[in-house]
């Protein structure tokens, strides 16, 4: 006979030559001839000596175990006290139920979405982390969601999660807020053959996110094209002259006609115009010339009209003075006060009382 002692939080497995025997828990006991003891700690997992279905047939042990069975596409989320341990892969575990309080979580990964009560803190943690993916939708954007190459879902803003396996996941993003597509320097011809580079923008945002990335590829180079193509037909159509008077009518006609288009790529042009219409070299110099000539013909009939009627006055005024002469005297004493301004000295000779009488004399 041989006495042992297990003490508190500990546990024995008795053994006779080999094979089990029973379970001791704490206290003094006696082992009989040939039988020997296994001793384990009651606060860590139980790594069965034996083959566990041997030792489980055993009752009085098998109500001190948790036995947890993990399958290929599961893992098992370990909790003590509430507080994630560690996790749980493919295979077969025992812990001790009798004094530490666990908890068993089982995830089943052959699926995307994460439905078990799983705290979001833990999907960063090092050891869950793995077999987690994320993906995150800006505050501005919304997101389609392709599962094994077929549309799923639409995605609001926010942070994603899904489990990771062998199922794929793609997501594709779509700009919501108000966008600017410009194009650039298209070299095109008016109506009367001249040769002009415009530069036109269009304003616009993405109105149905399905339409805009599902059923159509590149969406915004095909909203580019239609612009482009809209504004050629309607350049072509008119002159130079008129192009240039008319451009904003250009712009919101080519507005309306890209609108329809827009619709079926789920967009929504909200405003287009033309910045600039630039010239070659060669045209500016006849525009300029064109300009120039404009300007000193209105020049000259604006110098006409003055000239025309500075004689008029002049004639009225040769009328009135001509009907009175005191009128004829006045005039005259102005222009002798405007030459007198002009004359820095006088020489005077004979009579000049006489003279001034004469000149200033009303009945001369």
């Amino acid at each position: 006979m041989k006495r042992v002692r297990i003490h508190a939080g500990n546990v024995g497995l008795v053994f006779k030559n080999g094979d089990y025997k029973r379970v001791i828990t704490s206290g003094t006991h006696w082992l009989g001839f040939n039988e020997t003891v296994a001793k384990y700690s009651l606060t860590t997992a139980f790594n069965a000596p034996k083959a566990l279905e041997i030792l489980l047939e055993d009752q009085a042990l098998a109500n001190m175990l948790h036995v947890v069975n993990v399958e290929d596409n599961q893992i098992v989320l370990v909790y003590t006290y509430n507080n994630f341990k560690q996790v749980l892969t493919a295979g077969q575990y025992t812990f001790w139920n009798t004094l530490v309080d666990y908890k068993f979580v089982t995830v089943d990964l052959s699926k995307i979405e994460i439905t078990e009560n799983i705290s979001k803190s833990l999907y960063t943690n090092m050891q869950l982390r793995q077999y987690i993916r994320a993906f995150e939708v800006a505050a501005y954007e919304k997101a389609i969601m392709i599962v094994d190459d077929k549309f799923d879902k639409i995605l609001d803003h926010g942070t994603y999660h899904f489990w990771k396996n062998n199922q794929t996941i793609k997501i594709a993003k779509a700009d919501l807020r108000q966008l600017q597509l410009e194009v650039s320097g298209q070299e095109l011809l008016t109506k009367d053959k001249a040769a002009v580079r415009i530069n036109f923008y269009a304003q616009y945002n993405v109105i149905d996110i399905e339409t805009a990335l599902m059923q159509n590829k590149d969406y915004e180079k095909q909203l580019y094209t239609s612009l482009q193509l809209a504004l050629r037909a309607y350049v072509g159509a008119y002159t130079l002259d008129e192009l240039l008077e008319q451009k904003d009518q250009i712009a919101k006609a080519v507005l309306e006609d890209v609108k329809a288009q827009a619709s079926k790529l789920g967009v929504n042009v909200l405003h287009a115009g033309m910045r600039d219409v630039i010239l070659p070299g060669d045209m500016k110099d006849i525009m300029n010339q064109v300009l120039i000539a404009q300007k000193k013909a209105q020049a000259n009939v604006i110098t006409r009209r003055e000239e025309t009627a500075s004689t008029r006055s002049l004639l009225n005024t040769a009328k009135l003075m001509e009907d009175n002469s005191m009128l004829f005297k006045l005039k005259e004493m102005e222009y002798v006060e405007k030459i007198a301004d002009k004359i820095g000295e006088i020489t005077v000779a004979g009579n000049v009382i006489e003279q001034l009488k004469d000149i200033f004399s009303v009945n001369k």
